[in-house]
């Protein structure tokens, strides 16, 4: 169980690591050799040349091949890796107001140290609310749980960034 709910951390947390270009959205030959082209096989290309020849590394840390550091890293999707992989102990965690898988789903939505026992104690409060129905999906618990995050003045601002 711990194996899992690590892998899946690891797994967001590498999706993140890369959900925009590192280096910017020009780095690297392989951003050079197919520029301006669109469509999924020109993006594995050129990723892949990157890559595999270790140009865009080099790129960041010299600032040559279209590389640039100074900008921030985003990420503009939900965490539905990790949600839909720990559904049912999320379930018994956040109604218990305790649990591993609880904690994941904290971490994952990018809730400080500080914050998550606050956080345990009121998904569990709102299990109801989050957890609406017997066969509710992992889109449906990610919305009801960013909607109690609002109401919250405490965990607002987790819900603004998820």
């Amino acid at each position: 169980m711990k194996r899992i709910l690590l892998g899946s951390l690891f797994a967001i947390a590498s999706v993140n690591a890369f959900a925009e270009a590192p280096g910017g959205p020009s780095c690297g030959w392989g951003n050079m050799l197919f520029k301006g082209q669109r469509g999924l096989a020109s993006h594995l290309v050129a990723s892949t040349t990157n890559g595999t020849s270790g140009n865009a590394t080099f790129g960041m840390t010299s600032g040559t091949n279209g590389c640039r550091t100074d900008g921030a890293l985003t990420y503009s999707g939900k965490p539905m890796l990790v949600l839909g992989s720990i559904m049912d102990e999320l379930s018994e965690d956040m109604a218990k107001g305790d649990g591993e898988a609880l904690t994941t789903y904290a971490v994952v939505l990018g809730v400080q140290p500080e914050d998550r026992a606050h956080f345990a104690a009121v998904t569990h409060e709102h299990f109801a609310e989050i957890f609406s129905s017997a066969d509710v999906t992992a889109e449906d618990v990610h919305s009801a749980t960013l909607a109690v995050l609002k109401k919250d003045a405490r965990l607002a601002k987790y819900a603004e960034q998820a």
